[in-house]
């Protein structure tokens, strides 16, 4: 028999920015009390929402479902200035969780847009990032959803384009949309820092330096997160025979099990270690209960809390 054991990636889970905007509504229901409304999802993550609607979180779609006056948090994906624009009309009060390497990239549309570049923004249509981000400078951003779509794209002059990109991308489909997008344009200029998030070039490291051992890698997260959905995607191109996405251990089929020797184990940037753990739990009782851990990279970075809920400066 081969000895059944698990691939830990490290890092996986939290990032910066996921952390500081879940501590951001969790500070805001300690300062206010419920309810504290939240537009869209504060992190894409069914676990995190759910939690956070017992806890008197109310989710909602958009600003004008927030009675006049309330308090409304941004998720940490970001939005457009006609959504802070919605909000001001409404008197709602405001706190901004948009992480801070979203931000980035919005500062960067307003400048190139302020100097009349065509910008062109890789990203998957429909994200709340990627609107947000377009909604900066719509006049002047032009989606490219993958390389497929590049053979759409039109400008205006050649010698003033520059790409930009959703922060939760593959970094390998990102460089390939840009590949193709500087066939068509040689001018094409790179953005004055990388967009694509540390955290997700991190996560997708490490899943590809265990993948290649991997008969099976469980990515714990949710659907509608891109940065999880990718991590599926590139165990799977780095050489893993499988690769499925869960939520929670109880969506783990143990059929997967079947012959396996290697799993590897993974989350997105939006779990909480609690999930994982769940998974590594229900892998020991199915004989995998040899861990080793996978590290490729050391996180230290953390983000301070919107200033509204920073504790008071005492003086004198």
């Amino acid at each position: 028999m081969t000895a059944k054991r698990v691939l830990l990636a490290e890092p996986r889970g939290y990032c910066a920015g996921v952390d500081r905007a879940i501590e951001t509504v969790e500070a805001a229901l300690a300062k206010h009390g419920a309810p504290v409304y939240v537009r869209k999802e504060i992190v894409h993550n069914r676990h995190v929402v759910e939690t956070l609607t017992e806890q008197g979180v109310v989710f909602v779609d958009e600003t004008d479902e927030v009675p006049e006056g309330a308090l409304v948090v941004f998720s940490a994906h970001g939005v457009s200035p006609a959504v802070h624009e919605g909000a001001a009309q409404r008197n709602l009060r405001t706190i901004d969780a948009t992480c801070p390497l979203v931000t980035k990239v919005h500062q960067e549309a307003k400048r190139f847009a302020r100097d009349d570049y065509d910008i062109l923004l890789i990203g998957h249509e429909g994200h709340e990032e990627v609107e947000g981000t377009a909604g900066e400078a719509p006049e002047h951003i032009q989606l490219v959803d993958g390389p497929e779509s590049v053979d759409s794209v039109s400008v205006r002059d050649e010698s003033k384009v520059i790409w930009l990109s959703q922060t939760t991308l593959s970094v390998d489909e990102t460089m390939e949309t840009v590949t193709k997008l500087r066939e068509r344009f040689p001018l094409l200029q790179d953005p004055p820092s990388d967009d694509i998030c540390y955290a997700t070039q991190n996560r997708q490291v490490a899943v590809k330096a265990m993948a290649p051992e991997c008969d099976l890698v469980i990515v714990v997260g949710s659907r509608n997160s891109s940065n999880s959905v990718r991590l599926v995607e590139v165990a799977l191109q780095a050489g893993a025979s499988a690769s499925h996405l869960v939520d929670y251990a109880r969506e783990v089929d143990l059929a997967w099990l079947d012959g396996v020797s290697t799993v590897g184990v993974t989350s997105g940037a939006s779990v909480p270690e609690v999930l994982v753990r769940g998974v590594l739990d229900l892998l020991a009782e199915n004989g995998f209960d040899t861990v080793e851990t996978v590290t490729t990279a050391n996180e230290t970075l953390t983000f301070a809390l919107p200033r509204e809920l920073r504790p008071a400066r005492v003086t004198g």
